[in-house]
């Protein structure tokens, strides 16, 4: 069982436009698509489409549209009664695979229903094999929320917590590798850099990847999947570093992508797999998402470049 958390959870509308686009103008689009969205909730589904047990837990109103499209994924939802609604995420992709996207601010939560949140993601992570904390945190929340959930999953359920991956990004990622060590991250390199306080060289993404994942891996953050783009992604650990280019693809829609690397680790990772293949797997995952509409969870049957080349740092 993985078990995913998604404080911030949004109805991702997905528009494809037959041409660039023109701000100002009035423009045709060739389709459009309605997900339910929010990180976690996309790591969830890809981990559901590859048949793997996943549950997510994410708060949502007794009477929210959200529900309906929630429902459709078939997944299995742990869901926290709150006040507020489910914001809405607009993406707009031009023909070249150009991807604008508009979000919208979430209800904010307040302390009872933070707590509520807490307990719940405690209770169903017992016998999980990992934990995902993933996405931003809803208006109002603490820096430190995510780290109020895995010390109360740690120390709620001992030896019998899962492993836990964060995929945030400023303060709450900060505050996360410095007071929960998790026990992987998932920046791209931009939050990467933030999240170390050190500027890109603007050379070699790569290099610069693993320069800066080294400076927090092991000490604050056992591991790092560290998401490229279009130059792949890498994989520090303790013992060694790994990178990996992304198979050719027509890019769709990048939204979602860097959630379907996570899964894609994730799935990979329960498996028994070695860090070289887990790599592979989470950069043939991302690619699949590219390749797909909206926020579409990528299946197996998706998947390109199944013999990515791996060099080792």
């Amino acid at each position: 069982m993985i078990v995913t958390l998604t404080a911030h959870p949004s109805l991702d509308r997905a528009i494809e436009l037959d041409t660039a686009l023109q701000a100002g103008g009035v423009q045709s689009a060739s389709s459009g698509r309605e997900d339910a969205g929010g990180k976690g909730v996309n790591v969830a589904r890809v981990i559901a489409a590859a048949g793997v047990p996943v549950r997510a837990v994410l708060p949502l109103a007794e009477d929210d549209p959200f529900r309906a499209p929630l429902h459709s994924t078939g997944l299995d939802a742990l869901t926290v009664p709150v006040a507020g609604r489910v914001r809405t995420n607009l993406t707009l992709v031009d023909p070249a695979g150009v991807t604008t996207k508009i979000n919208l601010p979430g209800a904010a939560l307040d302390p009872a229903e933070r707590d509520a949140i807490v307990a719940a993601v405690v209770v169903a992570s017992e016998g999980a094999r990992w934990l995902v904390l993933a996405g931003s945190l809803p208006p109002g929340a603490p820096s430190d929320f995510y780290v109020r959930v895995i010390e109360a999953v740690r120390s709620g359920l001992g030896t019998g917590a899962p492993r836990i991956a964060v995929d945030t990004s400023g303060d709450a990622l900060a505050r996360t590798v410095a007071e929960g060590h998790p026990d992987l991250i998932k920046p791209n390199d931009d939050e990467l850099a933030e999240l170390v306080g050190e500027p890109l060289t603007g050379g070699d993404r790569v290099a610069d990847a693993v320069r800066l994942a080294r400076s927090i891996v092991p000490s604050r953050a056992a591991a790092a999947l560290v998401t490229l783009g279009s130059a792949g992604a890498a994989l520090v650990t303790a013992d060694a570093a790994w990178a990996a280019p992304t198979p050719r693809i027509r890019v769709r829609s990048t939204v979602g992508a860097g959630d379907s690397s996570l899964a894609g680790y994730l799935l990979a990772d329960t498996a028994g797999a070695s860090a070289e293949d887990s790599l592979r797997h989470a950069i043939r995952y991302g690619a699949a998402a590219a390749s797909l509409p909206g926020t579409q969870a990528p299946a197996p049957t998706d998947l390109p470049g199944d013999d990515l080349p791996v060099a080792t740092f």
